[in-house]
């Protein structure tokens, strides 16, 4: 069945993970930044401060876009480039380089899908608590007025939040990630504070004449280890609610699902009169970002968690070791349709890491197994509305480096020349034959 005629075919990519240029133009430094030059934190210690020096090269890049023949751009907006300490005025020639890559992409004929927050928090306001401060959630709310005054003219399609979930795990509960806290369920309000913050953002770029927002969760839908032992059903159902229905059913419903399975700290201690209305202002869509399924079994007695991770087994992998199952995908499409009804979708970040340079037909593969499963979400009525692979660039790819290469194109990053791989040109094949047989 042919995808719809509106449907969007795109690529993604973040901040801090291609542009570089960390101390040019005013901007100040983010959480990533200091935590790249913690020793031990980052494989090989890599930074992102050249990356795929796309603060320099974005034309070249937005002409790879363009033969490519994508028709949206998903990217990320670096807030320390726009409020080098996190608060006050816009630093002008942080938003003259958005304003720049904005027309270019528009020029193209390629709607961007800008993305506020994507993980590079200002350092400023770590040091005043980070997201463990409900303060910042006000910040992210000045932040975003300050971008769409600028650029909400021009832009249609907006992102408040990329996986809030990955942030509160991996960033304050764990540690694994910048700023290296690890709180364990203790980080739970850091996870509140952000949804607080795209709710006020939300707010505050419609007041600026934003006219579609929304969010993208990454979500991974859940197994029991074993299906007919009560404990671990338990424990899926935990780890279900910490990694995918805390942060869709307070925007969607306006309530959080039962926290008490998790054990956390009672959320009378962080949720305030009026924060799930904010929370629960009306979104445009939702961003789905999808790599893997996970399986979970009870945790041994004294662990301080509710639930542990264990392999999956019986699926190949990819470079990352992360088990390929496309039908996971369409059982989300299918959950996300029943439980978010009216709520457009759009596939935000898709993607695989493999050990390759230019001819990588396990991408391929990869793409084109999960490009059929949105496919067969929307013949069943699912309203998928895109769908953006991630990345465009072999790019920083956080605590792994420069190792992990998801991109459709190959960067060699000692001089930074961009070659194309076997699966953009399946990709640019894909999408015009995609063209050539749509429906109304």
């Amino acid at each position: 069945m042919p995808f719809p005629a509106h449907f969007r075919w795109g690529v993604a990519t973040a901040a801090y993970q291609i542009e570089g240029a960390t101390t040019e133009d005013g901007r100040g430094e983010s959480v990533w930044d200091v935590f790249c030059r913690t020793p031990g934190r980052v494989r090989d210690g890599h930074t992102g401060e050249v990356a795929c020096d796309h603060y320099h090269r974005w034309p070249e890049d937005l002409a790879l876009m363009a033969d490519l023949g994508v028709d949206a751009y998903r990217f990320s907006i670096a807030w320390p480039r726009i409020q080098p300490d996190g608060t006050g005025p816009a630093n002008p020639r942080g938003l003259d380089f958005y304003d720049r890559l904005v027309d270019a992409l528009l020029d193209r004929g390629i709607t961007p899908f800008p993305t506020l927050f994507h993980w590079d928090l200002p350092q400023a306001l770590e040091e005043e608590g980070g997201w463990l401060n409900r303060d910042t959630a006000h910040r992210l709310a000045e932040y975003a007025a300050l971008v769409a005054r600028r650029l909400a003219d021009r832009v249609e399609h907006w992102i408040t939040l990329n996986e809030p979930v990955v942030v509160t795990a991996y960033g304050y509960a764990l540690g694994v990630y910048a700023p290296g806290r690890a709180l364990l369920l203790d980080a739970l309000p850091a996870g509140h504070h952000q949804l607080l913050g795209h709710g006020l953002a939300v707010t505050a770029l419609r007041a600026e004449g934003a006219r579609r927002v929304g969010l993208a969760n990454h979500y991974s839908p859940v197994w029991a280890a074993a299906e007919d032992d009560e404990a671990d059903r338990r424990a899926a159902e935990a780890f279900d609610v910490f990694m995918n229905r805390c942060y869709t059913e307070p925007v969607v419903r306006g309530r959080y699902p039962d926290l008490s399975v998790l054990g956390g700290p009672d959320p009378a201690s962080y949720v305030r009169d009026g924060d799930l209305a904010a929370i629960g202002a009306p979104v445009d869509f939702l961003g789905v970002n999808y790599y893997n399924p996970t399986r979970v079994k009870a945790p041994a007695p004294g662990d301080p968690l509710p639930f542990e991770l264990v392999p999956v087994e019986e699926h190949p992998v990819t470079g990352m070791g992360w088990p390929i199952v496309p039908d996971a995908l369409l059982d989300l499409l299918r959950t996300l349709h029943r439980t978010c009804p009216g709520v457009p979708l759009y596939i935000t970040e898709n993607g695989c890491a493999f050990d390759d340079s230019v001819h990588d037909e396990e991408r391929i593969d990869f793409l084109a197994r999960h490009i059929d499963a949105v496919r067969a979400a929307v013949a069943e009525g699912v309203d998928v509305r895109g769908y953006f692979v991630w990345s465009l660039l072999d790019n920083f790819e956080w605590v792994e480096g420069y190792h992990a290469r998801f991109g459709l194109v190959h960067v060699d990053y000692a001089t930074q020349r961009r070659t194309p791989k076997d699966s953009y040109a399946w990709y640019r094949d894909h999408i015009a034959r995609s063209r050539g047989a749509v429906t109304g």
